[in-house]
């Protein structure tokens, strides 16, 4: 058991107070708070420890340990970057992006597109300084957290930094902001490397595996014609970040079972692939 959850209020509060302080605390706390984070949370630790096994192999127990606190010194550092918010005293997030023209061939379709990203580092820092620069409105799918009180100061963060946001997956009819957003050509962000409670999910074979990738990103790109685009994000230090953009996968609009799970497979391949190279900055805590 982990007494004080990940993603719950606590730490939260903490990076949050941590985002707000002097430039050089907001630069060094937060990966020794990471660690200590790594030493009360044993559950969260031991998940880690089987993902990091899972992609790359054992590499001796003191490797072994170091990456597992490295996992949790840089998600430390990606929150309290998140949640400093977009005030003008804070220092902006530098992004090198990669595979660029990739956004250019997916919103040439003139459909939209659906990024489909992960628990990766950066995501929700540099994502808005991107689509800003690139005039695209985005709409983020979130699933609703389970405290209310951490929703609450990351509700904030995303508004101060312009986010349009909407949470999924609790309710029937909670998909079709989604599906309007689209239809004016808008742009749909969504975390495809864990399946929400109650959502259907596709086998997808991942690091010599078997894993599950969401359904519903599919589905919204058959049904509105929008191509998906595969986007991952790395921390390379304090508030610089890379940007991974993959080639678009469309999926038909009566795509059948075996085209769905085709689909499905190049976007886990895109993860694997960005996984691979960066072990340390995927942040999947949860089993499945």
């Amino acid at each position: 058991m982990n007494a004080l959850p990940l993603d719950g209020y606590f730490w939260r509060k903490l990076a949050r107070f941590g985002a707000r302080g002097p430039e050089w605390f907001a630069r060094f706390a937060p990966p020794f708070v990471g660690v200590a984070m790594c030493a009360v949370a044993p559950t969260h630790r031991r998940t880690i420890a089987r993902n990091l096994q899972r992609v790359r192999g054992r590499r001796g127990p003191v490797r072994d340990a170091f990456d597992v606190a490295r996992t949790f010194a840089t998600y430390a550092s990606c929150l309290t970057e998140v949640l400093a918010g977009a005030g003008a005293e804070t220092r902006k997030p530098e992004a090198l992006v990669w595979g660029e023209l990739h956004v250019d061939d997916a919103l040439a379709d003139g459909r939209g597109a659906v990024f489909a990203t992960a628990h990766t580092a950066g995501w929700e820092a540099v994502g808005p300084i991107l689509w800003r620069d690139r005039g695209l409105r985005v709409l983020v799918a979130a699933a609703r957290e389970r405290d209310p009180a951490a929703r609450a100061i990351q509700d904030q963060a995303r508004r101060e930094q312009g986010l349009l946001f909407t949470f999924v997956g609790d309710d029937p009819l909670s998909g079709l902001p989604l599906f309007r957003h689209l239809r004016q050509r808008g742009v749909v962000a969504i975390q495809i490397d864990r399946v929400p409670a109650g959502a259907r999910g596709r086998r997808v074979s991942m690091f010599g595996g078997h894993a599950r990738v969401p359904e519903g990103p599919l589905r919204l790109a058959s049904i509105t014609g929008a191509p998906i685009l595969p986007i991952f994000t790395s921390r390379t230090g304090h508030r610089r970040y890379e940007v991974v953009v993959r080639a678009p996968v469309r999926v038909g609009r009566r795509a059948s079972n075996s085209e769905l799970d085709a689909a499905a497979q190049a976007i886990a391949d895109g993860l694997q692939q960005f996984v691979l190279a960066h072990p340390t900055q995927w942040f999947h805590f949860r089993e499945e």
